[in-house]
């Protein structure tokens, strides 16, 4: 996009009105994940599958109010590109010391589409590529929660810490034995380790959220000494009786594959800053692609958006090609025989634990527009 003088005024209230409209489908988007810890502790369950049921529309009818919001207040839709351009430009100015550009990016995009004209789905108008980068954000304000804390243990207290770890995250109920469990975690951690000296950076870090998902809350961090790191995560559960108890301790990648797996349902996580979630989370699973895990957490649209963009950066690099999908015309999809493409952008969630990965020509990817 050339540089260009930012002179419309409608412009920029159409910016202001599409930030609010994202401002306000993330309120409630967090509001719903928050309440996912007193549904835990009530146990109600009915109430969480609910909830999971339910918030996955509000997407959709965020971007469906901020729409039609842009076509009754300024006739979006009629507006020239040049105007265009000029909302994205003050969009962008918007998502400076924002705590969740990435995702209103995306939101810009599903509304910008559902308006325009697909002569318009070009970077000049929205967001094929990111304009904000999603490095080192985190909120200051004094009481906001930091996206994870580091327990600094020695060898003599790290039972300790252990429990206070747990116990920060102030769960409204009682556990049938922590300290019990606390020992059991602790066994595991040192069998890790093995007979590794403690380095000076020996240190826990654990996300500041739990990960809710059915009747679970995910306890989910790493353990770090030295240039070993050890990801892990601690599920808790309810016995018969109504207490908690540290049901597994989940250590290394490949366990951690498996619980974010596509295959499951996506988690509820009170999170101000996502993209620092999902940085932390690609620390202790690499090989998992970083829509992936926005998909896990319940940002499927981003996840979609980020996966748009790997295809589209992959095409930019090879010789693959589409070609129409066999089966029922109102059916089909255009089909990507691009197997190099989906062997490194999944082969982490689909073939982790398999001995033998299926042949490239058994592969392909369907892409529906």
């Amino acid at each position: 996009m050339n540089a260009q003088r930012l002179d419309s005024a409608l412009a920029y209230e159409i910016a202001q009105a599409m930030m609010d409209g994202f401002n306000r489908h993330y309120d409630l988007f967090r509001s719903e994940s928050a309440q996912a810890k007193g549904r835990f502790e009530s146990q109600d369950w009915h109430g969480q599958q609910r909830a999971q049921r339910e918030r996955i529309e509000f997407y959709d009818l965020r971007v469906k109010e901020c729409s039609s919001r842009l076509e009754t207040e300024f006739k979006a839709g009629e507006q020239a590109s040049e105007v265009w351009q000029q909302v994205k430009l003050h969009y962008i100015g918007l998502l400076v010391d924002h705590f969740q550009p990435e995702l209103a990016e995306t939101f810009f995009n599903s509304v910008t589409t559902k308006i325009l004209d697909r002569s318009y789905f070009q970077n000049n108008f929205i967001f094929v590529r990111p304009a904000v980068s999603t490095e080192y954000i985190e909120n200051s304000e004094p009481d906001a929660k930091p996206t994870y804390k580091a327990w600094y243990p020695s060898e003599d207290n790290l039972h300790n810490i252990i429990v206070r770890m747990i116990g920060d995250f102030d769960l409204n109920c009682t556990f049938e034995n922590l300290e019990r469990d606390a020992n059991d975690i602790l066994r595991n951690v040192k069998q890790r380790l093995g007979q590794a000296k403690l380095r000076a950076n020996f240190q826990v870090q654990v996300l500041s959220s739990l990960f809710y998902r059915n009747k679970g809350a995910y306890v989910v961090g790493k353990v770090i000494n030295g240039f070993q790191e050890i990801p892990f995560a601690l599920p808790i559960l309810h016995n018969d009786h109504g207490q908690l108890l540290i049901d597994a301790a989940l250590f290394g990648e490949d366990d951690l594959h498996i619980l974010f797996s596509f295959a499951r349902a996506y988690f509820m996580v009170d999170m101000d800053v996502p993209s620092a979630y999902v940085q932390f989370l690609r620390s202790m699973m690499p090989r998992k692609p970083r829509a992936e895990i926005y998909n896990a957490l319940g940002l499927a649209k981003q996840g979609k958006t980020l996966f748009y963009r790997d295809l589209l950066y992959h095409q930019r690099h090879s010789t693959d090609k589409f070609r129409i999908a066999p089966g029922i015309k109102a059916w089909s999809c255009w089909c990507s025989t691009s197997h190099r493409f989906l062997l490194s952008s999944r082969s982490s969630k689909t073939f982790t634990h398999h001995k033998k990965t299926p042949p490239a020509s058994k592969l392909k990817v369907n892409i529906c527009w």
